[in-house]
């Protein structure tokens, strides 16, 4: 998916939210954007998922199964929690069956099961924000667009909603978010962007900057410890652009485990993509004591 040009203003003669947004979002990333209160973030979000058009430039291969949680969700629907949720499902594209099934057991996974049969307006601010991520969710996305969505979670849900948006990279999905908290998916984006006076640039990402070239002459690198994961029993290859970009060793004769060796900073990351890939952990090894 590409941004090329892309501006955005309010009204004909309205200031520009927005101005040259040139951004490469492809396949199987997970992308972090920045930014204070009322640069533009929410704008760019929605013009990503296809909530809004830009007012100049074009938006080009954006995936057609497409889901986007707001910053504000409205609550006041003429549905239950559970009705809801199927219908949004049979808008996504789902049957009646897999509508249903995918709603209880997003509910159950975000701790919300018990609320199914209640009414959208009578929900908390927080069973609210599960209902309002749960539909994101639904249908497997290919793009999933999160504006702010873990705000309101209980830790739990956070936690579940941390592990969904790691299985849908692992499963191709591109996944755009943004969130206040510094420490949401640390270390784990391929690319992040702030937006600041209407532009939007690339920020290397931390893992990026530790591997690039000092800012200073003299200072010297600090080694990172790495973490060697072995595993098996995988139902298919491993998924591509795993966290952290691990080097891969294939079995060798007599051997079932492949092995993956990967900064530990990116371990936590890795080990949730494999498992979220069906892939056995066998071990796992630290600067060469076993774990």
């Amino acid at each position: 998916m590409r941004l090329e040009h892309v501006g955005r203003r309010h009204g004909l003669r309205g200031p520009w939210v927005l101005r040259e947004v040139r951004l490469d979002l492809p396949a199987g990333t997970l992308v972090r954007v920045l930014g204070t209160n009322g640069t533009g973030k929410s704008t760019l979000l929605r013009i990503v998922a296809g909530v809004d058009a830009p007012t100049e430039g074009r938006v080009t291969d954006r995936p057609a199964r497409t889901a986007y949680v707001p910053e504000r969700f409205p609550v006041a629907l003429p549905f239950t929690a559970g009705d809801y949720l199927v219908h949004l499902g049979r808008i996504q594209g789902l049957g009646p069956a897999a509508a249903r099934a995918g709603a209880g057991e997003w509910l159950e996974r975000f701790g919300a099961a018990e609320h199914a049969r209640t009414d959208m307006a009578e929900l908390s601010k927080g069973t609210s924000q599960k209902v309002a991520v749960a539909q994101a969710l639904l249908a497997d996305p290919d793009l999933l667009v999160l504006d702010e969505a873990w705000t309101g979670l209980d830790t739990g849900a956070r936690a579940e909603l941390d592990a969904a948006v790691r299985e849908r990279r692992a499963a191709g999905a591109t996944v755009v978010f943004v969130d206040h908290d510094p420490r949401r998916l640390a270390g784990e984006a391929d690319a992040v962007y702030e937006v600041a006076s209407g532009r939007v640039r690339e920020k290397a990402p931390p893992e990026r900057a530790r591997a690039g070239t000092p800012t200073g002459a003299d200072e010297e690198a600090t080694p990172c410890p790495r973490v060697r994961i072995a595993v098996s029993g995988g139902r298919g290859p491993l998924p591509g652009r795993l966290p952290g970009a691990p080097v891969v060793t294939e079995p060798g004769p007599g051997d079932t485990a492949t092995v993956l060796t990967v900064d530990a900073a990116h371990s936590d990351a890795l080990l949730a993509a494999l498992l979220a890939a069906s892939w056995h952990i066998d071990h796992l090894t630290t600067e060469g004591v076993r774990v």
